[in-house]
């Protein structure tokens, strides 16, 4: 650890990591309010997205279907009409999805300088190994955006547009919940995509090893299957999307541990 940070009083690190923080608030507020000025885009192309027949994920589905010969994949429409049942549902969204979107496009900012602050504190050791962090959690992060825009949320709202107890019934839902369960899966996908990174920083410190996390495996799987079923939509299909990839990280994660520990 370098000298410098090692005697350095404990409230100039606050002060230090306050500005950290200051400065990633300010990405995200600028970020948030040019979202919330470019209103078209953003709530009515990338929000609403999903909820429309002509969505990119949609159409791929559909030309998937077509290349073995079949358009039981191809969606003609949605069945659902979205209202707003508040006086102030639809501003009130337009300010949530304008700070989501904000967070979404200030994380590797935010994270970068989160990084700056703690980077300083490591030995040089620990500085080699953590090389390249900036970037895995970035990219990782953005696999999980997509990943639950493209993937998650087509098929969560698909699957529950056309869930129907009895043809009476029709679905109109309030722009209030589908904004929160579009942000909700995305943002959850973009966090929990994150495990890998969070088990080689455990590794690192010597809290966790491959031998534990496979002796956890059972485990992991039960409390993968429980977070999926909590953070997503009442339906199976939205849980296994969310479940199937958490495993496969969770096994990546292993293999990280091991690779952390032999070198």
């Amino acid at each position: 650890m370098e000298e410098n940070q090692q005697e350095m009083p404990f409230l100039d690190h606050l002060e230090i990591l306050r500005w950290h923080i200051i400065r990633s608030l300010i990405a995200v507020a600028v970020l948030s309010i040019a979202a919330f000025v470019m209103k078209d885009i953003v709530f009515g192309v990338v929000i609403l997205g999903p909820s429309k027949a002509d969505f990119f994920s949609y159409r791929a589905l559909c030309k998937a279907g077509e290349y073995f010969g079949t358009t039981a994949f191809c969606i003609d429409e949605l069945p659902f009409i979205i209202q707003s049942r508040k006086m102030t549902g639809q501003f009130t969204m337009h300010i949530l999805s304008s700070f989501v979107i904000g967070f979404v496009l200030a994380f590797p900012y935010a994270f970068w300088e989160f990084w700056r602050f703690i980077k300083p504190g490591l030995y040089a050791t620990e500085k080699s190994a953590s090389r390249g962090a900036v970037f895995w959690v970035t990219l990782l992060f953005a696999l999980g955006i997509m990943f639950g825009y493209f993937l998650v949320c087509p098929i969560s709202i698909n699957f529950l547009s056309n869930y129907s107890l009895d043809p009476s019934i029709k679905n109109e839902f309030d722009i209030v919940s589908y904004v929160s369960t579009v942000t909700m899966l995305v943002l959850a996908c973009g966090l929990m995509f994150q495990l890998p990174m969070v088990v080689l920083f455990l590794s690192r410190a010597g809290l966790v090893g491959p031998k534990s996390l496979k002796a956890f495996r059972r485990m992991a799987i039960v409390i993968i299957l429980v977070v999926s079923a909590v953070i997503t939509p009442p339906d199976l299909v939205s849980q296994i999307l969310i479940a199937l990839p958490l495993m496969f990280l969770y096994e990546i994660s292993i293999l990280v541990s091991g690779f952390v520990k032999t070198n």
